[in-house]
């Protein structure tokens, strides 16, 4: 997973279970609302919710968020774009397989080829 280019200016994760929306607005350096924000453009990011829809973040949940603050603030992603690619990285493994298998294909269809060449031209 990509890590924040600026880590050495936000502070320390704590080993806490649970984070509120204020501590991981520090965590993160981010404001409160622009965490609410992307809770409804980032699919993956999920707060547990408890009484009176309390958000609490788990430390996941806060490197997600030092993810998508990299890739907007830092990369100069768009919303749309940093959403592509935090759910695009689980697609490039399976493509990357896909790819090598394709790969492997071709090797074995070119050696056929040859092969039929050699008796051809015998």
């Amino acid at each position: 997973m990509l890590e924040p280019s600026h880590n050495d200016e936000l502070p320390v994760i704590p080993g806490k279970r649970y984070f509120t929306i204020g501590e991981v607005s520090e965590l993160c350096a981010v404001k409160p609302h622009v965490l609410r924000y992307w809770e409804q453009e980032f699919p993956q990011l999920k707060p547990v919710k408890r009484r009176g829809n309390r958000r609490y973040y788990q430390h996941q949940d806060v490197i997600l968020i030092r993810q998508i603050r990299s890739l907007l603030y830092d990369q100069g992603y768009t919303i749309g774009g940093a959403r592509q690619r935090m759910t695009g990285e689980e697609e490039t493994t399976e493509q990357a397989s896909n790819s090598t298998e394709y790969k492997a294909l071709l090797r074995e269809v070119i050696t056929e080829l040859e092969d039929v060449l050699k008796v051809l031209a015998a």
